[in-house]
């Protein structure tokens, strides 16, 4: 029996924790649901895991109880908070670590490493590690109150929460922006059998242009998310034209690739599409909370070249990208998409490519 999701949630609140700092992770959108459903703890979510543990440093140090909650990839992301920050300056946060496994064959490549290193990472760090008590509330309580006095890390394991859907105040309605899937359709339509490599960020957006676009030249990132504009940046600095397919949470990720792409805006022949659902789709469509961002002015502020406003149906979009076929440079669109269901994963021998075809 999984763990009671609300209970254990009302043990933490019992015990002070006041923030839950986390980028999401599907074996914890249950526990996530519960957070985002009360009023009694706040929900921080945040770019990326590196963030989120220095705002939990901040919190602790300001005489908050915060947690903080990721995958286990995305423990990598948060190495040098760890070890530059928590580690010298003495400071004890409960780290809750879902720990991604990995069966032979699987195209979800980016958890085959850590699926049997995560301990040695953790242990690397200067960290022990716990596993989070899957039968018992209390005393999975306990375990976290021990990470918060001494430098462990707790992992979760898959099926550890009971289920909790998120109340419907919080439940993003999106039915007036075009699926995602038919914007592909377009893509695939337009760029049939030409030379333009798509790269497609980890989650549902690869797997639907592996379900949408079948004619086009596509590369399927299974992991790495933020890093998909600048694989894109790094091809076409070698001469490939190239069409990134993004999303609003990884955008926001490693917004370094963005200041870093404008250097070369003369450069290149790179066209990088934000797909923005307002959403965390692959862990339970979760709020990515970034209502308040003008994706527009950061990307010019960056050296994109932005032909146009923000493009929420499918004639607009077909428009914008029939402006940029033979011709050259850094661009940028916002589309605004409503969720398609889920689609397969693209098979391994998709995936697992090492060279772009000739694009």
């Amino acid at each position: 029996m999984p763990l009671n999701t609300q209970l254990f949630l009302d043990n933490l609140l019992n015990k002070g924790y006041s923030h839950f700092c986390t980028v999401p992770c599907s074996f914890a959108k249950n526990l996530i649901n519960a957070v985002i459903n009360s009023k009694n703890i706040i929900y921080v979510p945040c770019a990326s895991e590196a963030v989120a543990c220095s705002i939990a440093a901040g919190l602790k140090m300001s005489g908050k109880k915060p947690l903080v909650m990721v995958q286990s990839s995305g423990l990598t992301n948060m190495g040098s908070c760890i070890t530059s920050l928590l580690k010298p300056y003495d400071i004890q946060i409960p780290i809750l670590v879902s720990w991604r496994t990995y069966k032979e064959g699987d195209s979800e490549i980016q958890h085959q490493h850590l699926a049997k290193s995560l301990p040695n990472l953790i242990e690397a760090y200067g960290y022990k590690h716990i596993i989070l008590n899957q039968d018992d509330e209390k005393e999975a309580t306990l375990q976290l109150e021990k990470c918060n006095q001494e430098n462990i890390i707790c992992l979760l394991k898959k099926g550890t929460f009971s289920k909790i859907e998120l109340l419907q105040e919080h439940q993003i309605d999106l039915s007036k922006y075009p699926l995602r899937s038919e914007y592909l359709k377009a893509l695939n339509k337009d760029f049939q059998n030409k030379d333009t490599i798509f790269i497609g960020t980890t989650g549902h957006t690869a797997r639907e242009m592996y379900t949408f676009m079948d004619k086009t030249n596509n590369f399927y990132m299974a992991g790495n998310m933020g890093g998909a504009l600048s694989l894109g940046l790094g091809a076409s600095l070698a001469s490939k034209n190239v069409i990134v397919c993004g999303g609003d949470a990884e955008f926001v990720m490693h917004m370094g690739g963005l200041a870093t792409a404008g250097r070369y805006a003369s450069e290149v022949n790179l066209t990088y599409i934000l797909f923005d659902n307002e959403s965390n789709k692959s862990t339970g469509k979760q709020d990515t909370e970034q209502k308040h961002l003008k994706y527009l002015d950061i990307v010019r502020a960056s050296g994109f070249t932005v032909t146009t406003e923000t493009i929420k149906n499918i004639s607009d979009f077909i428009k914008a990208i029939a402006k940029i076929q033979n011709t050259k440079g850094l661009r940028f669109f916002h589309v605004k998409c409503d969720n398609d269901k889920e689609t397969p994963r693209p098979p391994l021998d998709i995936v697992k490519v090492k060279e772009f075809k000739n694009g």
